[in-house]
């Protein structure tokens, strides 16, 4: 690893999961530098996902994660990732993990994976909505790395000022890894953990500046992540995620949200809480 650190665009999203030991259960990873202050949490959420499962067995599938962000993360540092093995059992291991820099914890996930598929009815009730495929979004990725493409006409929710309106604010996206991400179900599933992170955040922004004054500003930050994963899937190829937001009281804005392949398969479930704040005045 080298002192400069690169910018977006210079190391593939396959380079940020390439994670180097620093001894038992113990693995260092980098990023880019980003168009804002400090880390990605998407990054450090999939690093740390990659981090437990260089720790799991052959056979074991992620199952389900949940992240809290403890402190913004510099991205002129290396983050240091720390495993602890809570578990092995015959069908689930489970692990926790905390992202350090020179700060102190940065993060703290709890993670658990599955052995293969157990022998049980396959049910879906959840199905994907009505909408136009990715070819008719409109692009809104911030990053060289993934594809976002925002579902014309897909987005509900208050006008600018309007004090109320039932139901929830959301809006449909179609996401995908723009790299060939290869065989392993755990990058996939950090590929999905990287890119969902920018998703729900702005629906509890616009939630907020629809009950305030339009235009005033304020800058999500992300409290807490949590990822359920359903079914095999591939974040190399087009997934749907709809997401809405109900919620928002002192400054924390709940968002959750469905993800569907093309097919219609609901792989994974995501629930996410952002907090609001205004940003810092200059000068």
């Amino acid at each position: 690893m080298g002192d400069e650190v690169p910018t977006m665009g210079q190391q593939g999203f396959l380079a940020m999961m390439e994670l180097a030991s620093h001894g038992p259960d113990t693995s260092v990873g980098t990023g880019p530098r980003y168009p804002w202050d400090g880390l990605y949490g998407g990054q450090v959420v999939a690093q740390a996902l990659r981090a437990a499962g260089l720790t799991i067995a052959a056979g074991y599938l992620p199952h389900s994660l949940h992240a809290y962000f403890l402190r913004l993360g510099d991205a002129e540092e290396p983050v240091r990732f720390e495993v602890e093995r809570l578990r092995n059992g015959r069908s689930f291991v489970a692990r926790h993990v905390v992202a350090r820099q020179s700060t102190g914890a940065i993060l703290n996930m709890a993670t658990s994976f599955q052995i293969g598929t157990e022998p049980t009815m396959e049910v879906q009730i959840a199905r994907p909505p009505a909408v136009a495929g990715p070819e008719r979004g409109t692009e809104v990725s911030w990053s060289p790395l993934f594809e976002l493409r925002l579902v014309e006409g897909s987005y509900q929710g208050p006008p600018p000022g309007h004090p109320h309106r039932d139901g929830e604010q959301s809006a449909c996206s179609w996401f995908r890894l723009l790299e060939d991400l290869g065989d392993d179900p755990v990058v996939h599933a950090a590929a999905l953990a990287y890119a969902s992170d920018s998703g729900p955040a702005w629906l509890a922004e616009a939630l907020h500046e629809a009950q305030c004054r339009p235009g005033e500003p304020w800058r999500p930050l992300s409290l807490d992540h949590a990822i359920w994963f359903h079914r095999p899937f591939r974040a190399d190829r087009w997934l749907l995620f709809q997401a809405g937001t109900s919620s928002l009281h002192s400054s924390r804005g709940l968002t959750q949200g469905r993800v569907f392949d093309q097919d219609g398969a609901l792989v994974a479930t995501v629930a996410q809480e952002v907090f609001l704040r205004r940003p810092r005045q200059s000068g």
